[in-house]
């Protein structure tokens, strides 16, 4: 679609030339609306000025002399300033040949560029929650779709496994915990952990209640309780390497990896190298010396250091506290030059949550003031918050929506709708459960990856997991049908494959599927740049139901004409390896049957 993109471009372009003596370039053409003849549509109101004339005129004027000069194009129709062009059935005949015939038609040249991509950055104080949801299918997604775009991409996580959290959770467990395991409360590693976190939340306010009633300020209450204090100590006999502290430590963290690995499991994520912060916030203190001696940072009286970056339009940042402890910012310019050295790679893209925009917007000005080789091709790909209708999360007062429960409870929907729908019929329990699985995670992944990645959400999981409407059940449904159709026509001996004969007119609703489905190339390299999931969910959900609208005005097995047949099974089979390829970007699982 491309090529034929580019040959209209240069017929308008030496149309205006010819015609109005404009000079023009970088033309750009738009899907021609629905309610309108056309395939494309050219927007002609930029040259009213320059033609001197009105753009209807300026549109019929250009659409007699392209229908000439392309012979791509069978007619044109112009609506006020927009030229829409039709193209000739034998192009569409060529575009479905060539899309038939593409042994690369899920896969963009490779671009010898390799991109670091980090997402899910869990703290190992508490279990996966719904924002990490939505964190690790947009990392995972966008790395198949860089990965289908023609990029060699590493995957790596950045486990926050250190730090004044980890250590309220330590000091909790220390305190209340009495021994238990998770083999003895039957608990997930990283939920047990977790529950030692809110413990310290809830005592940390009894604490603070206790001394404001003792004549305390609520700042200075905060600062004084007890329990935080000890908090602060431990933290501090962490990296001073005390045996006991990292005994302990280094045990809960491995509650919680153990956990951890579960949830990715079910999720369907994965990485090519995990980092951890216990292993870089060093690195990072060796660069804040290095800044020290460049006069990039400066000491305070205190003993703390800081960057000055209100030329930047920022504010005074604090990248090591006065007893010498890491900050995050220092821990993230440390393993900014380890991955570095791993991989040498020219981008890397960093997957957090808008909360977060000032600090990487911090970590990037320092990177440049540091002048290091990977201080280029940084991004923060920012995605806004995931909400339910009870509102807001808040995981140290234990209010969070648990990741490895919402998955469990979106599979029991999926199996609750399908049972409710008779959808299995001849299936085994194992194909069953399977397909549960496949429908409940689609949903979810679906649902929050359509949603453009910078705006915030809100998730409704009765919603997602509906068969009809823009849903992941929908886009599987589809899926299944086509595969239906197949296998039927398989078991009667009918030929799928279709060779170019003599030219043939498709009907309108063959048209549009055949555009679609070759746009996919395209919509591969728009998500890319915009680094947009929701580019390929809206582009799968489009081709999903324009396949419907084909399947319900079409016969397919039925048709008598054996060409017409023969192109239309050849058509449902690149459909359905289209939308496999599609939803496999997303990270979801078409069925093959349902």
């Amino acid at each position: 679609m491309l090529q034929i993109q580019n040959s209209l471009c240069a017929s308008i372009c030496l149309g205006l030339r010819q015609l109005f003596a404009i000079e023009a370039s970088d033309l750009s053409l738009q899907e021609t609306k629905k309610e309108f003849e056309g395939t494309y549509t050219f927007v002609v109101f930029p040259y009213t000025k320059q033609a001197g004339m009105a753009p209807p005129m300026i549109a019929q004027k250009l659409g007699e002399f392209v229908q000439t000069d392309n012979n791509l194009v069978s007619g044109f129709q112009v609506v006020q300033g927009f030229l829409n062009l039709s193209l000739t059935e034998e192009t569409w005949v060529s575009i479905l040949a060539e899309s038939l015939a593409d042994t690369q038609a899920f896969q963009l040249a490779p671009k010898k560029e390799t991109v670091l991509i980090e997402y899910s950055s869990p703290n190992t104080n508490k279990p996966l929650h719904l924002g990490h949801l939505r964190n690790n299918f947009l990392g995972y997604s966008v790395a198949q779709i860089m990965q289908a775009a023609g990029y060699e991409v590493i995957k790596t996580n950045l486990v926050n496994d250190r730090g004044i959290h980890i250590c309220k959770s330590m000091l909790a467990y220390q305190l209340f915990g009495q021994g238990e395991t998770p083999e003895s409360s039957g608990t997930k590693g990283d939920h047990l952990v977790g529950k030692y976190y809110v413990a310290f939340d809830k005592a940390y306010k009894e604490e603070i209640e206790t001394l404001k009633k003792a004549g305390k300020t609520e700042d200075q209450a905060k600062a004084e309780a007890p329990i935080l204090v000890q908090a602060q100590a431990m933290l501090l006999a962490w990296e001073q390497q005390d045996p006991e502290v990292l005994a302990l430590w280094e045990r809960m963290n491995s509650w919680v990896f153990a956990g951890f690995e579960k949830s990715y499991a079910q999720m369907g994520v994965d990485f090519d190298k995990i980092y951890r912060e216990s292993n870089t916030y060093l690195l990072g203190k060796q660069l804040v010396d290095e800044g020290l001696d460049q006069g990039v940072f400066y000491k305070k009286p205190d003993g703390s250091v800081w960057i000055n970056l209100e030329a930047e339009g920022l504010d005074e940042k604090l990248v090591l506290r006065k007893d010498g402890t890491s900050v995050y910012i220092t821990q993230d310019m440390g393993t900014a030059q380890l991955k570095y050295g791993d991989f040498g790679a020219k981008q890397s893209i960093y997957v957090v949550g808008n909360e977060q925009d000032y600090h990487f917007e911090v970590l990037f000005h320092i990177l440049k003031k540091l002048n290091k080789p990977f201080s280029t091709g940084n991004f923060h790909l920012s995605y806004g918050m995931v909400d339910l209708p009870s509102g807001k999360m808040k995981s140290r007062e234990g209010t969070v929506v648990d990741a490895d429960d919402l998955m469990a409870e979106m599979v029991q929907t999926a199996k609750d709708r399908t049972l409710e729908l008779g959808k299995i019929d001849g299936f085994s329990d194992e194909e069953s459960n399977a397909l549960f699985n496949q429908l409940g995670m689609g949903a979810l992944k679906y649902f929050l990856l359509k949603v453009d990645p910078k705006k915030r959400m809100l998730f409704n999981p009765a919603e997602s997991i509906d068969f009809q409407g823009n849903t992941g059940p929908f886009i599987q449904y589809t899926h299944a049908r086509i595969k239906s159709i197949i296998r039927k026509a398989t078991e009667l001996n009918l030929n799928t494959t279709w060779a170019v004969g003599p030219t043939i007119t498709l009907a309108a609703a063959e048209k549009e599927l055949v555009y679609l489905v070759a746009q996919y190339k395209l919509k591969i390299e728009e998500a890319a740049t915009q680094l947009a999931p929701s580019v390929i969910a809206q582009y799968v959900y489009d081709l999903a139901k324009e396949f419907n609208k084909f399947y319900n005005e079409l016969s397919i097995i039925n048709e008598e004409d054996e060409t017409k047949q023969k192109i239309r099974l050849s058509l449902v089979e690149l459909t359905g390896k289209t939308i496999q390829q599609a939803a496999k970007l997303l990270g979801v699982i078409v069925p093959e049957r349902m």
